[in-house]
């Protein structure tokens, strides 16, 4: 059976639910000020912030390690200013020693030029350049006049020495050759013989490196002489071809004979004593610092008359200083050109057509 809720049945039940709460609230009411509330520690949690330094402290900290870093930068700063001034002397003081010592390394060579120099005289002409020094001078002697050719190589191309018409059998006036290779100088170099037609250079001849026709052992006081690869002037009598190859020879002709070795005459065989006793001559040389020496002599012709013997011309290279000295074809064949022109008098009359030439460039 179902049963109604009416407002008053409502009413009571709204009573009856508030009874409590009103009950606390008269009680509440009578106690007044004296009700006291007493609640243990544990109603009240602590409530603790982690510990931070304090801010002065880290400050000071930060501001000591920055004072210590800036006296750090201050002072490599200062250690790279006194290393960099100390590389300033130090590199001015290697300069001044660098030039110090290049000159005293020059002033030797610069004495003993100006020493050689004067032997010869004043040059009457001379060609310099960044490949060769080469200086003219004067022969006046006693019996005979001729000229000198001091020459310093700077470079290896310089000199060298070439064929007439650069083939085997060729043959050309030293004139000739200059002109056709643009060269500054030009002398005869080696003997030669003649067959068929044609003009062979005497003995062991060298071009480029090269043997022309072969190792010819020294014969009859015949000697080889010519530069090696350093462009160093050698020379000698050589009977195997090892011998000679162990020089390491760049170029180089055959003739005799021998006139200085390490600044003493040699013997003059008999036969070149007296055929010819007197005639045109050209003789190359050098100094102990591998400078040059071209000697060329006049003389009218080649009857003996006139021009250089053999032992004036040592006589003469002693004077001259000179360490080794070599006689080449002379009579007809001696020729010297310099700056474009015949220098010396042909006994001919006029240059000779030769198989060999060396040249200078500058």
């Amino acid at each position: 059976m179902n049963r109604i809720l009416t407002p008053r049945a409502i009413n009571r039940l709204f009573l009856l639910a508030a009874a409590p709460f009103l009950g606390l609230g008269i009680w509440l009411a009578a106690a007044g000020s004296d009700l006291t509330l007493t609640l243990s520690d544990r109603a009240y949690p602590a409530f603790r912030l982690p510990a931070v330094p304090e801010a002065g402290t880290r400050i000071a900290e930060v501001s000591a390690g920055l004072d210590e870093a800036i006296g750090l930068a201050r002072e490599t700063r200062e250690s790279l200013r006194r290393s960099a001034e100390l590389y300033a002397l130090a590199a001015a003081e290697a300069e001044r020693i660098a030039k110090l010592a290049a000159a005293q390394v020059g002033r030797p060579y610069a004495i003993y030029d100006r020493r050689i120099t004067a032997r010869l005289g004043k040059p009457v002409e001379e060609v310099r350049s960044g490949r060769i020094t080469a200086q003219l001078f004067h022969i006046k002697a006693q019996h005979f006049n001729g000229y000198a050719l001091k020459v310093k190589l700077k470079s290896d191309k310089a000199m060298t020495m070439v064929l007439g018409q650069d083939k085997l059998g060729g043959a050309e006036t030293t004139l000739s050759a200059v002109k056709r290779y643009g060269a500054v100088a030009g002398v005869n170099a080696g003997g030669f013989w003649d067959s068929g037609g044609k003009r062979y250079p005497l003995g062991t001849t060298i071009v480029d490196g090269q043997y022309v026709d072969g190792f010819v052992p020294t014969y009859k006081d015949l000697f080889f002489v010519g530069m090696n690869d350093k462009m160093q002037l050698i020379g000698g009598k050589f009977e195997k071809q090892e011998e000679l190859d162990r020089l390491k020879p760049r170029f180089g002709a055959s003739f005799v004979p021998i006139l200085m070795k390490n600044g003493r005459a040699q013997p003059i065989p008999e036969k070149w004593k007296t055929n010819p006793r007197r005639a045109p001559r050209t003789v190359i040389a050098n100094y102990k610092d591998d400078q040059l020496l071209i000697l060329v002599v006049d003389g009218y012709d080649e009857k003996g008359s006139s021009g250089a013997t053999l032992e004036e011309l040592q006589i003469l290279l002693k004077r001259y200083g000179v360490k080794d000295a070599y006689n080449l074809d002379g009579g007809g064949s001696s020729s010297l050109v310099f700056n474009g022109r015949v220098v010396n008098k042909p006994s001919d009359g006029e240059l000779r057509k030769l198989p060999t030439h060396f040249l200078f460039f500058k």
